[in-house]
């Protein structure tokens, strides 16, 4: 006699049927297709190929997304890659550092700092693809998803449709799981926001270099754009340059990409750096990724729900797209579990969950979200009142204590609290008015107060439209 495990992974192979079909096999989709299966819940994982994926972002994890991979039970995915452990970031402004450390963990039993992880993106997806392939509740299929089927006048979606070598398929669940990336072809159709691109990461992969701080991420602040580094590998370094769009000095007439990155940014990295950029730069390995804005959304199909970067996106400069998806799913499982929601048929309750579940995550993603764009916007700076609050920012880093440990625990992913980015952020402004006004003359007392409400002002033109994203749903 057959078990019911074994009754329906005949079904998934043979039918194509279960209760979760998932699209995508990436980090949100294999995350989580492992979260449902060790429910109890029978889950087809869908990808259009299984090769190892060759990505320059989604390498580094903060120890917010560790910990949720605890909770998933996947933490032994980061293990047998070459996974380097991170303990903060180094923030270079001009050539002058500053370590920003991860923050204890006071509620732990023991207190301690935490770390990320950083490595190469493809070894990571395998790993967790492996480990989908290994629970007994999964099925894994290569296959290109073309269309969602739509159950008519109730709008529903059963399943997808689909090319499995060239010939046309078809898989059927209680719920679709769409997790197909930045790059989401169905996003259009249910989302009414779109993808904000105003820049690239330009990317490169360097041999054999020791950074600064090892062990560290870091962040370079000069002319240009923020430049980002980190070791990815025994031997890997992976940095990562900022070119907004329509940048003058990354024109066709001033060498594209590659003339910004030998005239402007080579000569602002530190000098150790330098030799092995300048090589990789010649090499001519050189690769680039939109940088996109997605406010959330609330999802409202039945039958549907869309999650990662498909819903979801914020600038990558401070890493936390992965710890996001981890976390969301950590919260979807608890909000979907089988004494919850029996039946995964049961629209009109699972869409009352994911209501439930977007405003729950935003304890951590809103978080995360702003943070990505309101230091963005700092570290890219390209006017006065931007320039001050990006020096106003690094003096603030060097003061220590909790001028470092507030703002590394939200960066870590570890600290859930919107206010404390909202005082911090502030703080912030107030200390870059207090340098003006120090470091001005008597006699020009009165040009250095309009400059402080100039970049008071511009602070709030900063924060707060990404707030207000938060907050709509």
């Amino acid at each position: 006699m057959k078990t019911i495990t074994e009754d329906a992974e005949i079904r998934r192979r043979v039918h194509h049927e279960a209760d979760v079909v998932i699209v995508g096999a990436g980090i949100m989709g294999c995350a989580a297709a492992v979260g449902l299966a060790n429910q109890g819940r029978s889950v087809l994982l869908l990808e259009k190929s299984l090769k190892e994926p060759d990505r320059i972002v989604g390498e580094l994890l903060q120890p917010g997304g560790v910990a949720a991979l605890e909770k998933l039970g996947l933490r032994d995915c980061l293990e047998e890659i070459d996974a380097i452990r991170v303990h903060g970031y180094e923030v270079i402004y001009y050539g002058h550092g500053v370590e920003i450390r991860y923050p204890e963990t006071p509620d732990a039993a023991e207190r301690k700092r935490p770390e990320g992880r950083s490595f190469h993106h493809g070894r990571f997806i395998q790993r967790l693809r492996h480990a989908a392939m290994a629970n007994p509740n999964v099925t894994v299929v290569e296959t290109k998803v073309t269309e969602l089927i739509n159950g008519g006048e109730t709008g529903q979606i059963l399943g997808v449709r689909s090319q499995t070598d060239g010939k046309p398929d078809y898989f059927f669940g209680h719920l679709t799981i769409i997790a197909d990336g930045y790059a989401s072809k169905f996003r259009k159709q249910y989302i009414r926001h779109q993808p904000v691109v105003r820049s690239k990461f330009y990317g490169l992969e360097l041999k054999d270099l020791e950074l600064p701080r090892p062990g560290y991420g870091h962040v370079v602040l000069g002319d240009g754009s923020p430049v980002l580094l980190y070791q990815i590998g025994s031997n890997e370094t992976r940095v990562l340059v900022d070119i907004p769009e329509n940048l003058p000095s990354a024109s066709v007439k001033q060498g594209g990409a590659k003339g910004h990155l030998r005239n402007v940014v080579l000569p602002n990295l530190p000098r150790s750096v330098q030799p092995s950029f300048k090589t990789a730069l010649d090499g001519g390995a050189l690769r680039s990724m939109p940088n996109s804005f997605l406010p959330p959304s609330t999802n409202r199909t039945p039958g549907m729900v869309m999650l990662g970067d498909a819903m979801n996106m914020r600038h990558p400069l401070t890493g936390g797209g992965m710890t996001v998806a981890f976390n969301d799913v950590v919260l979807l499982t608890e909000l979907l579990h089988p004494s919850i929601v029996p039946q995964l048929d049961d629209t009109r309750l699972v869409l009352k969950q994911m209501k439930t579940f977007h405003w729950r995550r935003k304890r951590l993603t809103s978080v995360i979200n702003i943070l990505a764009q309101a230091l963005y916007s700092l570290f890219a700076a390209d006017d006065p009142q931007l320039k001050a609050l990006q020096l106003g920012c690094f003096r603030y880093f060097q003061m220590g204590g909790r001028c470092i440990d507030g703002p590394a625990g939200l960066l870590a992913g570890i600290l859930r609290q919107p206010l404390t980015l909202f005082l911090h952020f502030f703080a912030v402004a107030l200390y870059s008015i207090w340098i003006l006004l120090t470091a001005s003359r008597l006699s020009r007392l009165p040009f250095a107060l309009l400059r402080s409400a100039a970049v008071f002002w511009k602070a709030c033109i900063v924060l707060f439209p990404f707030i207000l994203t938060e907050l709509r749903a």
